[in-house]
Parts: structure tokens; sequence; C-alpha cells
């Protein structure tokens, strides 16, 4: 039996509390329920969030999602990457809804149990609908890894700059910034 979104949205309406936390995507007509990330891969979330935000804004290239933003594609699966972002021209304003687009970046941060086969599938399947860049944060390396369609993935270690200019001409990160500090 395959599922829609629509039976999807019927059974999140009749969880119980205790599964709220629950982030649940729908995947070739399958429910995939995923658990809260760890909170390093959070961290880290947020702290590319924060980076990318700072630049994005006030030039106004588009919006940027967390891992609560769903996606409906166009092969019917809702999925939502754990950091997204949409060009302005291709999202003027955000519906009270799931969005009806792929993301023109889709990054995925790998969590304590999260298996990295499965989150460069999920990379490839957004670049196959049309996302132009996927990233893949592995905190227990240490790298970034970036996917472009059509071409092979380029691995950034600490010491090296991270920048997209397909996206965001000018933006540069460290990598080594996205990692917690140690607080003395």
């Amino acid at each position: 039996m395959s599922l829609t979104v629509r039976d999807l949205e019927k059974f999140q309406a009749q969880l119980s509390p205790e599964y709220e936390d629950y982030q649940i995507e729908l995947q070739e007509g399958n429910i995939v329920i995923m658990g809260p990330s760890d909170i390093v891969s959070s961290e880290i979330g947020i702290r590319l969030s924060a980076f990318l935000f700072a630049w994005i804004e006030p030039r106004k290239l588009g919006r940027l999602f967390d891992s609560s933003g769903g996606f409906i594609l166009s092969n019917q699966d809702l999925r939502a990457p754990d950091i997204s972002f949409v060009c302005a021209e291709r999202l003027r304003q955000s519906p009270r809804a799931f969005g009806e687009l792929v993301p023109d970046l889709v990054v995925e941060i790998k969590s304590r149990t999260d298996r990295v086969k499965k989150i460069t599938e999920k990379i490839q399947m957004f670049l196959e609908l049309g996302a132009r860049i996927g990233i893949l944060i592995d905190p227990d390396k240490l790298t970034v890894t970036v996917y472009r369609s059509g071409s092979e993935p380029t691995i950034f270690n600490n010491e090296d700059i991270l920048t997209i200019p397909e996206l965001f001409p000018g933006w540069e990160l460290s990598i080594s910034e996205l990692w917690p500090p140690v607080f003395d």
C-alpha cells in the first residue's frame, strides 16, 4: 500500500503527545519516523543556519528552513532536510503549508546513529529532483562533503573554507567554525 501526503497528515493527527517530537517523512509511499538528533548535530545545524542567515537575510537571497520544514517533491515524497534554502525568485512568499518544490540547497548533518549511505542517498535524491547543491556534514570525521549534479563530491576538512558561489556569492565559512566550541 502506497501512502500519500494526506495519509501522512491523518497519521500525524492521531499520534499521542509522547511521539510529537519525532520527525515524520514520506519516502516512496512509506512513512519514515526519525527520532530527535543528538545535541552536537543540532548545535552544528544552528551554527550553520546562523552563519547562512547572517549572509542571506540582508541580501534578500531567499529563505532558509530548519529540519521541521517539509517539502512535497515531484515524486510525491514529503522530505525535510536538516537545513534547506530556496532562492527568493523561486519562493516569493512562504506558504502556511508544506513547500511544493525542491530546495536549491539541502544540508544533512550526520547524527550519532545515522548511516552515511542513507544520508548520501537522500542527498542524491534531492539532486536528481533538481536541488543545486547537497551538503553532508559529518561531525565524527570533522568533514563537510559538497555534492553538485554531474560532478564528483568535494570533501572539505577542518582547515578548509566552504564557499557556495552559485547560491551565496562572496560567502565563506571556515569548516572549523561549524564544530561546537569547548568552553574553558
